[in-house]
């Protein structure tokens, strides 16, 4: 059985995460806060200067969507962040409306 946990990723958590970026994102009219996560070796796209990621960010609560847009440098450093119809949150919101919402 650990065979196929391994396999499949169902490992501890720390080794899993150690190559992914969480984000928090709002949708527009929505009062639910959406953590997203990146994997930053498998989510990315290579560009000229670095590499970039877009993801749509649905509540699960809601029906309007968000649009995250980032650019990162050749370290997968972000150099950019663009968000259509939402908000960008930080940790801190998403805790509180996690705490609240239970």
């Amino acid at each position: 059985m650990n065979f196929l946990r391994n396999l499949f990723g169902g490992g501890s958590g720390s080794s899993r995460d150690r190559d992914a970026l969480y984000i928090f994102v709002q949708p527009k009219m929505c009062p639910e806060v959406v953590r997203v996560r990146i994997n930053l070796f498998n989510d990315l796209s290579q560009t000229e200067d670095g590499y970039i990621v877009r993801k749509m960010v649905s509540a699960t609560r809601c029906p309007f969507q968000a649009e995250v847009e980032l650019h990162f440098d050749k370290k997968r450093n972000i150099t950019q962040t663009i968000v259509t119809d939402g908000d960008m949150k930080e940790e801190a919101d998403y805790i509180a409306w996690v705490e609240q919402s239970q």
